[in-house]
């Protein structure tokens, strides 16, 4: 694991229920010290950490995006990177669609759809 690959990681979609994805990826991430801020609307506080409402919120500019969120929220992802000029999308299974690909893919976004936490050894 190279947790020096990614200088800020950004996870779409960071829940305080523990049972969720969301919130097991960012606390996963965080245990093995990847650089990762948690973005959800509500705001508020998870794991200590200040979850951020939108990416633009965020201090330094993700270089790495992951989406657990629905279909509908990744495709605004995907509108947000491409003003903010994030390069990489990671779309969490089942948080993607043919229209959140298309435009990314439009975009010059690179787009990978795995399970971040599987294909980096962290899961």
């Amino acid at each position: 694991m190279n947790s020096k690959e990614y200088e800020q990681i950004a996870v779409v979609g960071v829940s305080g229920d523990a049972s969720k994805y969301g919130h097991k990826i960012f606390r996963d991430l965080l245990n093995a010290g990847y650089p990762v801020a948690g973005v959800n609307p509500k705001g508020g506080f998870v794991l200590g950490q200040q979850l951020y409402k939108s990416l633009s919120e965020i201090e330094k500019k993700p270089d790495l995006v992951i989406t657990v969120v629905h279909p509908a929220a990744t495709e605004l992802a995907v509108e947000e990177c491409n003003r903010l000029g994030v390069k990489h999308i990671w779309m969490q299974p089942g948080s993607e669609s043919e229209a959140a690909v298309g435009r990314a893919k439009e975009y010059g976004i690179k787009t990978t759809l795995a399970c971040f936490m599987v294909v980096k050894g962290v899961w």
